[in-house]
């Protein structure tokens, strides 16, 4: 017996030291964090049940000294959906829903635009984006912010017609975790924000997390969004700190309205490697409801990736409850990502490893998040330093670098013809079932916009070519698009249609799901 215990102990110190973060860790992040330009970065390890790292480099706002640590709360974004799924989750623990219940058998009231959806999608379909509507579909009914109700915007997803067939394929949305928020607040009878703080953040031992704009304001040391706007794309240019008033409206937070430090992303962390068990014996959510969680539902398509970046590119990828589940290196990751304008996430688990670690930026710098995020996954799985840091940021960078040469070559491109009409024939008020009304006026200076459902989100039409304008939004964090008006035999403006200028835009800017028409006047 001996000779086995002292044969273990010889095994055991000969493997490598990888439940350990990185000896370097704390000088390459700050390293990285200047060459990149960032403001702030938080980061959170978790590996076998105890935090190993939890803290933050940089500063909170730029041109302000106050320093990030492990108590500044960043916005998460969709990271914050396997939080909603894990409410939802609490619930059916209390027998209250069922995740295959029918939606309408807890909100009677809710429809999708295909009768037959309304009656036949259920609770797990709201999480697993297979609901036939398209790639971010509905999202401007609350980015950048919004003058709606969560009630009312569950109450339009009625009017968005669907790109595919029910559960025939994957495209991620958010608008159906708003729907999810609005069901907790049926069932229970407290609003989404007010279930999550309670039952999810403050039960799991998240003191700082807040789960509204308001909460989160209110809180001293948290960090402001910030991106680079200046020049010809989002992404080039110095950073800026953004504008964050009534950022993201609540009615779209169940789909990623939380805000987080990494001592909270730490006890996370450690709530999802233990199967939703807490520190003191008790259970956030069960262990069945943890599996049920992680369980892939809807297939993603594989995305190919260049070959620098081939041995990220999983073999099989599927989304879960709140959660995407893929390979790397063998071994199987359960993670996801989160942006809100001006700040990025990524959350990962190892659970054969029990490891787990979260990244906050305070700017939009994906290129070093994942860069970050693949240096940690080879640390925990024994892979050696293979220069992701590099290779990611080399790939962001000639993203942008292609975006740019795009927009230099649709700016040389407009025929010089046009417009058809005089510009004070073009104005009039807009509608689309969905979204609501968009006024085009018209004045001395020319043409101006105005999306009515969306707190200032208004500024001018500049002509483009033929009957297409480029808006030029007052404010600048707001991706420009192209407005084009049809036309009859007679001249008359029949409806408008929108596309982003830009071919990287944010997939959330879903202008081209508005049709947009006419509205008469009844006077």
């Amino acid at each position: 017996m001996k000779r086995l215990l002292a044969l273990c102990l010889l095994v055991s110190l000969a493997m490598p030291a990888w439940a350990d973060p990185p000896a370097d860790i704390g000088e390459s992040v700050e390293a990285l964090r200047q060459k990149v330009g960032a403001a702030g970065v938080s980061i959170a390890i978790v590996e076998d049940g105890r935090t190993t790292l939890s803290r933050g480099w940089g500063v909170r706002k730029l041109g302000e000294r106050a320093p990030v640590d492990a108590e500044t709360i960043f916005q998460t974004g969709s990271t914050g959906k396997a939080m909603t799924a894990a409410a939802l989750a609490v619930l059916v623990d209390e027998g209250r829903i069922g995740w295959d219940d029918p939606v309408i058998q807890h909100m009677p009231w809710f429809r999708m635009y295909d009768p037959w959806v309304t009656r036949e999608i259920t609770i797990r379909d709201l999480l697993v984006h297979r609901s036939g509507l398209g790639l971010g579909q509905g999202d401007l009914m609350f980015v950048p912010r919004t003058h709606l109700t969560r009630k009312q915007t569950v109450e339009r997803v009625a009017y968005l017609k669907p790109k595919t067939s029910f559960r025939s394929a994957y495209a991620y949305d958010n608008i159906l975790y708003a729907v999810a928020g609005q069901l907790i607040e049926e069932v229970t009878g407290q609003t989404w924000e007010d279930f999550i703080r309670a039952r999810i953040l403050r039960a799991g031992g998240m003191k700082n997390a807040t789960s509204d704009s308001a909460e989160r304001f209110a809180t001293p040391n948290r960090s402001w969004p910030h991106a680079r706007l200046s020049g010809p794309l989002r992404g080039l240019g110095p950073q800026q700190v953004l504008d964050e008033r009534d950022e993201l409206g609540r009615n779209g937070a169940p789909a990623g309205g939380l805000a987080l430090s990494a001592d909270d992303m730490a006890a996370w962390l450690r709530i999802q490697l233990a199967r939703g068990a807490l520190p003191d014996g008790k259970r956030l959510f069960s262990e069945k409801q943890a599996m049920e969680m992680w369980a892939p539902v809807t297939p993603i398509p594989i995305t190919p990736l260049p070959d620098a970046l081939k041995p990220a590119q999983p073999t099989q990828q599927a989304y879960a409850l709140g959660w995407q589940v893929q390979d790397y290196r063998g071994h199987r990751i359960i993670q996801h990502g989160g942006g809100v304008f001006g700040s990025i996430t990524r959350v990962v688990l190892i659970p054969d490893r029990k490891v787990g670690f979260a990244i906050m930026m305070n700017s939009e710098d994906s290129g070093m998040l994942l860069g970050l995020t693949y240096r940690l996954l080879d640390h925990y799985l024994d892979q050696g330093d293979h220069g992701w840091i590099e290779k990611w940021e080399n790939w962001y960078q000639s993203r942008l670098a292609g975006g740019k040469a795009f927009l230099e070559q649709a700016k040389a491109s407009p025929a010089k013809s046009g417009p058809s009409l005089s510009l004070a024939r073009y104005a009039g008020r807009f509608r689309d079932p969905w979204y609501g009304d968009v006024v085009v006026g018209s004045d001395k200076k020319g043409l101006t916009i105005d999306f009515t459902s969306t707190p200032r989100m208004a500024g001018r039409l500049d002509h483009w070519q033929y009957d297409s304008f480029v808006t030029r939004f007052d404010d600048p964090a707001i991706e420009p698009a192209y407005v084009t008006f049809a036309l009859d035999a007679d001249g008359k403006v029949t409806g408008v249609t929108m596309k982003a200028v830009s071919k990287i835009a944010d997939f959330s800017w879903d202008y081209h799901d508005l049709d947009l028409k006419p509205v008469e006047d009844k006077k």
